[in-house]
């Protein structure tokens, strides 16, 4: 809260930086939603992992938009951009794959899927790795949890995903903006995206990732996003989506 009261930023995406970059050096947890024997709205600012930084520097820059500075509020807007419309119903109800958390943020305006704008194309793939790999999911053990991710799965199969393939992204590297969510397509048979971080304009006028990395912790990536990708062997491309943070 006090890391909001000096934010002055010019844009969302500048304040999605700004509080990003207060993460910086938290320790890299992975699972940290996985706790218990039924799903919990699990507020977790000490151990991170891709997805979870995204979300809370995400909700933050909503209490920073609607100007609020209430615990509650922090809470909300988080169940907010983790469930489906916004509404915390059991494990089937978080939005597991990042390409349908995308889908569904953009549908509560939050966000605005902007890889088609930066030169993206359509690719048709199943989107089935939980339900191909239910043993990795304790969740999934409950036969009603796997048979509503299953469900979810094949309204996801009517859905294409857009991708800016990775020897494309240099030449429209200019058209992203810091403070753009970036997620890492991947080749990975039945997933959609194998990480996730904020885009990053530093100052070799290059844009970086700002990530909670595997490696360890909350960083930015040393060498540009373009070269950080070429060093990941499943990786073909990216997806971007626009924080709007339009919704009420």
């Amino acid at each position: 809260m006090k890391e909001l009261s000096q934010v002055k930023a010019q844009n969302l995406g500048d304040s999605l930086v700004f509080i990003g970059k207060s993460f910086l050096d938290t320790p890299y947890v992975e699972k940290t939603l996985e706790v218990g024997d039924t799903e919990t709205l699990v507020v977790n600012l000490r151990g991170l992992d891709c997805t979870t930084f995204v979300e809370n520097a995400l909700a933050f820059t909503s209490m920073l938009k609607k100007e609020q500075a209430d615990f509650g509020n922090f809470v909300k807007n988080l169940e907010t951009i983790r469930y489906r419309n916004g509404v915390l119903d059991g494990y089937p109800s978080r939005l597991h794959y990042f390409t349908d958390w995308i889908r569904n943020n953009e549908q509560k305006g939050l966000v605005r899927d902007i890889t088609s704008e930066l030169g993206g194309r359509e690719h048709k793939k199943a989107i089935n790795f939980m339900g191909t790999h239910r043993d990795l999911y304790p969740f999934l053990k409950q036969d009603k949890n796997y048979n509503a991710i299953l469900k979810a799965e094949a309204e996801l199969a009517k859905e294409s995903l857009c991708i800016l393939a990775q020897d494309e992204i240099q030449s429209n590297e200019h058209l992203i903006q810091s403070g753009d969510i970036i997620a890492l397509a991947t080749s990975i048979k039945g997933l959609d995206v194998t990480h996730t971080g904020i885009a990053i304009r530093e100052a070799d006028g290059r844009i970086h990732l700002l990530h909670a990395s595997i490696s360890g912790s909350v960083r930015i990536t040393k060498e540009p996003l373009v070269d950080y990708l070429k060093n990941i062997k499943s990786n073909i491309g990216i997806i971007v989506a626009r924080p709007t943070l339009l919704s009420p």
